[in-house]
């Protein structure tokens, strides 16, 4: 073994506190205090994120494709059930969606929103887990047969709506007639409200049977969108391509294929930077009680300068000398990062009884669902990050004392025993 039975008595004695060495004990519990509450600290921040990373993430591509083929506002895609069914037949593609998408403006009574449309089928709209769980199943028959709309709570709360209300679409597509052109508009009853957690779909999404989608939008033989669902989300880049070569070898017309990470890449690009920042910050604490390590191993060095000078004297080699003050200061390392491990672990696992108790504590909630849509704090273990921490918190806390033993290691026995 690299630290003999003597180097780790000699080791473990020098952590032990003694009345006039008390202190470098003292300070060699705040450093493991300190790496311990670093490590969990790091570990519970990142799940937090993970887990706030993983909700919007899953209500985003709860309402949104994957991958989703746009047209240009003057074509359409006549040949969708074909194209649709050859891009089923692709490797990874789960769901393929056709849809006519648009933008109108919404009117009810005297007040006016924006919304965008999106027109499916009623077994296409089964397949979104997200869009059908809040719906009651009236609303949805009601929408297979093509009698109405579904729109987002959020819009139904600012427009004063209720079910049975009817709004008005108003599409920015200009019909023409004998007195000039005019913009197009119907009114639609509302069959039901659907409820995402995310105020920019609750608020501004409507969604339409195909067929009615088909002639507001003056594409009754076509769709203007496709949206496919792949196996894998966040590795969506190795079937864009199959696509887009799927769409140039069988059709004409011009189209392009825009990914999920593109489309929102500027949203998550921050949610990244800002658990790069927490990173960084929450490293600090571990910076800081590896600081008070090298500080207690120095003072443990120039308290032990007798001891040290008797070990040489007796033939002890500079190896023994700086592995036994390079142990003391590791195992404080070792230790804390394993405490903190396992205290953040459990934190972790504990997340949802630990929130219940500050909230009664407090009479407030954590996590107010009107304004976050979240009534827990999500966590998800990356035991991937959880293992870059411990290793970040090993190699801090082991280079922490490697100066202070190579000092000891240095120490020269003439000059320690001068004058004692």
């Amino acid at each position: 073994m690299i630290f003999g039975a003597v180097e780790r008595l000699m080791a473990l004695r020098y952590l032990r506190s003694r009345r006039q060495e008390g202190f470098i004990s003292v300070i060699a519990v705040f450093s493991l205090l300190g790496i311990a509450l670093g490590v969990a600290t790091l570990i519970i921040v990142m799940a937090v994120m993970n887990g706030f990373r993983v909700e919007l993430l899953d209500r985003i591509l709860g309402v949104n494709g994957h991958l989703t083929i746009l047209t240009s506002a003057e074509r359409s895609i006549t040949d969708y059930p074909d194209l649709a069914r050859q891009l089923r037949e692709l490797d990874h593609v789960e769901v393929v969606t056709p849809q006519v998408q648009g933008q109108v403006m919404v009117m009810a009574d005297d007040r006016a929103n924006g919304a965008m449309v999106r027109g499916v089928s009623a077994e296409d709209l089964a397949s979104r887990p997200k869009m059908t769980g809040r719906l009651m199943a009236t609303s949805f028959e009601e929408f297979a047969q093509g009698e109405g709309l579904l729109i987002g709570v959020g819009m139904a709360q600012s427009l004063g709506l209720r079910e049975g209300d009817s709004i008005t679409l108003i599409s920015p597509q200009m019909s023409r007639t004998a007195l000039g052109s005019v913009p197009r508009m119907k009114a639609y009853p509302i069959l039901g409200f659907f409820e995402v957690g995310m105020h920019e779909y609750d608020s501004s999404f409507i969604y339409m049977p195909l067929e009615l989608a088909q002639v507001f939008f003056r594409q009754p033989e076509g769709v203007n969108a496709i949206e496919v669902m792949v196996d894998d989300p966040d590795r969506v880049g190795r079937v864009s391509g199959a696509i887009l070569q799927e769409i140039m070898a069988n059709r004409a017309d011009p189209a392009r294929v825009i990914d999920w990470q593109s489309a929102n890449s500027s949203f998550f690009n921050a949610v990244q930077v800002e658990r790069n920042v927490m990173f960084l910050i929450l490293s600090l604490i571990i910076l800081v009680a590896a600081f008070n390590i090298l500080s207690g191993q120095y003072m443990l060095v120039k308290g032990k300068g007798r001891d040290i000078a008797i070990l040489r004297t007796m033939g002890a080699p500079r190896g023994l000398v700086l592995r036994v003050f390079f142990m003391s200061g590791a195992a404080i390392g070792l230790f804390g990062t394993l405490a903190g491990l396992g205290l953040g672990l459990l934190f972790i696992d504990n997340i949802e009884t630990l929130q219940g108790w500050v909230e009664r504590l407090t009479g407030a909630q954590v996590f107010n669902p009107e304004v976050y849509f979240l009534t827990q704090l999500p966590a998800v273990v990356d035991w991937n990050e959880v293992w870059q921490v411990v290793a970040m918190a090993l190699s801090i806390s082991f280079l922490a004392p490697l100066l202070p033993a190579w000092q000891a290691a240095r120490l020269d026995p003439v000059e320690a025993l001068r004058y004692e």
